[in-house]
């Protein structure tokens, strides 16, 4: 049962008490009314006896609006106060929804600031490593130019002071043009004429200029020898192709070569 109804019920007992109450308070003169009704064969009541009654019905009735307004006006109050606590509920829950809204949005702002400083450190980290990374690479490329340079200037000093002489370098040529004459070096004439050049104390530079200028004078030879009877038979143009694609010479230097021997042949002619 809600507190309105019980209130309700409570108005509606005193109504009754009050009531009873009244009735209890002029029972006497209707009594009296009665026996003198019975004793006088029912004669009429005096105006005395009417006006007293009517005082008395008229005292029930003014306490009874009087119970009436004070019932009105609990329930009024109770009214009142139901809607003041559903008021308090409503302001309650929307401050706590509010609060809870607050939370909500500090939380969301924390995790994006969070997430975007971890953004802000994974993109200085990974500059900071291509940055490291690109000097690195950038000193080792100085340091392998210098370890180079310093190969190079080395091996030019080295190569000065150890130039062969003539008669070391006719030798050593002589050898070679023997392992070059077929157009291929075997791995035996290799080892040999690596020996050969220590032992003559040829360098690497002076070693690939003179296989240069003496693969060079090898084909021109195989030239000539094609062009001795005045034309270049199948065989000499096998030959000429083995000696072309292993000395690595170019069609415009064989162009040239091959004009320069027909050239010389039909002077002496």
């Amino acid at each position: 049962m809600s507190d309105l109804e019980e209130q309700r019920k409570k108005v509606e007992e005193l109504k009754k008490k009050i009531l009873l109450q009244k009735q209890k308070e002029a029972g006497s003169a209707p009594s009296a009314t009665l026996a003198v009704t019975d004793k006088k064969d029912n004669e009429p009541q005096s105006s005395g006896e009417q006006v007293d009654q009517k005082k008395a019905e008229e005292d029930v009735r003014r306490k009874v609006e009087e119970a009436k307004r004070e019932a009105q006006q609990v329930i009024e109050e109770q009214k009142k106060k139901t809607e003041e606590e559903r008021r308090k509920r409503e302001a309650e829950r929307s401050r706590v929804e509010e609060e809870l809204r607050k939370k909500a949005e500090e939380a969301k702002m924390k995790a994006q600031h969070l997430a975007e400083e971890q953004r802000r450190k994974s993109e200085e980290d990974a500059r900071r490593y291509a940055e490291e990374a690109s000097r690195k690479r950038e000193e080792e490329a100085k340091s392998l130019a210098a370890e180079e340079d310093r190969k190079k200037k080395e091996e030019s000093k080295s190569s000065k002071l150890t130039a062969a002489s003539p008669i070391s370098m006719q030798a050593y040529a002589q050898a070679l043009k023997q392992a070059l004459a077929d157009g291929v070096v075997s791995k035996d004439e290799s080892v040999l004429l690596q020996t050969l050049r220590k032992s003559l104390g040829i360098s690497q530079q002076e070693h690939e200029a003179l296989e240069q200028e003496i693969q060079l004078e090898i084909y021109l030879e195989a030239i000539v020898e094609g062009w001795r009877d005045g034309a270049i038979t199948p065989e000499d143009s096998e030959k000429l192709d083995l000696l072309r694609d292993n000395f690595k010479i170019s069609a415009e230097e064989h162009l040239r070569l091959e004009k320069q021997v027909r050239q010389e042949i039909l002077k002496q002619r």
